[in-house]
């Protein structure tokens, strides 16, 4: 029997994002070419709470990179869960080389959180809640990986973006020291998100 249910996975999230930009010499290894818009990539940095009534429960870091392509896309480059389930049906269906750490999350609108492996931390954050009506909107996108060529991943989401403030730290020396020392231009909260992925 499988650790994981079989595609796509119907998930419900409380997601922490914040974007930046960054010089395409400075992101790590991508399956395609990063989008760049005036001399700039984008990246995507989330920490991310799976809860019911979605498939499945854990807490999630991610890094994604927008990339070029005929639709919206990205690809993840550094992902972290503390699921066994989520590792498994990550790597073995869409190639997203998720890795087991420890992640720690306090909810509520002052949110904090770290991610640890048994090695050295990875990152930590902080965020707050900005004035700001919420607006549900439906959203698509590709997740694109590298497995024989392109592996493309349909994702549809529900959400409802509002308006936060974040203070990140990363580990200089870990995966995510090409980001430290920078300030997101923008960071949001996605509470009680509805997502579709896979096909």
């Amino acid at each position: 029997m499988s650790l994981y249910p079989p595609q796509p996975w119907h998930l419900t999230a409380d997601a922490r994002v914040s974007i930046w930009r960054v010089p395409p010499s400075a992101l790590p290894a991508l399956p395609a070419e990063p989008l760049v818009v005036a001399g700039m990539a984008s990246v995507f940095t989330a920490w991310i709470d799976y809860t019911p009534p979605g498939q499945m429960s854990y807490h999630e870091l991610l890094a994604a990179v927008s990339i070029k392509a005929r639709r919206v896309s990205c690809s993840i480059t550094e992902i972290w869960v503390d699921s066994e389930a989520s590792m498994a049906g990550g790597r073995e269906l869409w190639a997203i080389p998720k890795g087991l750490a420890t992640l720690d999350f306090t909810g509520g609108p002052a949110f904090t959180a770290t991610a640890a492996t048994s090695e050295d931390w990875i990152a930590t954050a902080a965020f707050k809640r900005r004035p700001g009506l919420p607006l549900r909107v439906p959203t698509s996108f590709e997740v694109v990986q590298e497995r024989d060529g392109l592996l493309r991943t349909p994702v549809g989401a529900k959400v409802s973006p509002r308006p936060a403030s974040a203070d990140w730290s990363f580990n200089p020396d870990g995966p995510l020291g090409y980001l430290d020392g920078r300030r997101p231009v923008a960071s949001l909260e996605l509470p009680s998100s509805k997502l579709r992925f896979g096909a």
